[in-house]
Parts: structure tokens; C-alpha cells; sequence
């Protein structure tokens, strides 16, 4: 890319411009370290999902299957 401008004198510059703008170069890097992170989670996630046992219910609590039994009819064991 060439750029042509001219002085007080009118002396004509010619100015080759060689390389990125820096603001671009902090621009592409930012926007690969973004893609490069989702790219990772989304795998992390994948691998997660194939690899990982199933999560574990919460036991329940035994007043509340003394209160199931009582509703059910059924009298709680021990009483």
C-alpha cells in the first residue's frame, strides 16, 4: 500500500506503509485468545458429558418419608 501526500514545498512523499496497524494486531489477538477459550470449554464440556457419572440424588430426609408413609397410610417404622 502506497500513500502519496504532499508537503508545504509541494514535494510529493510517497510513504509504503509495510505491516498490520497495531490496533489490529491487538484486535486478532484478543479475538483468538476469545475463540480459542470457547472453543476449549465447549470441549471441556463434551468431554465432561461422555466421561463424568451421573450426578447422585439427594437422599431423603427421614421426616420426610415418615411423612410420605403417614399420607400413604402406612405407620412409620419404630412407632
Amino acid at each position: 500500500m502506497v500513500d502519496q501526500f504532499a508537503d508545504s514545498a509541494n514535494n510529493v512523499i510517497i510513504e509504503e506503509v509495510k505491516g498490520l496497524n497495531p490496533g489490529m494486531i491487538v484486535l486478532l489477538v484478543v479475538a483468538s485468545f476469545l475463540l480459542l477459550f470457547f472453543v476449549g470449554n465447549y470441549a471441556l464440556y463434551v468431554y465432561a458429558q461422555k466421561t463424568l457419572p451421573p450426578k447422585k440424588k439427594k437422599p431423603v430426609s427421614k421426616k420426610k418419608l415418615k411423612r410420605e408413609k403417614l399420607k400413604q397410610g402406612v405407620s412409620a417404622p419404630g412407632e
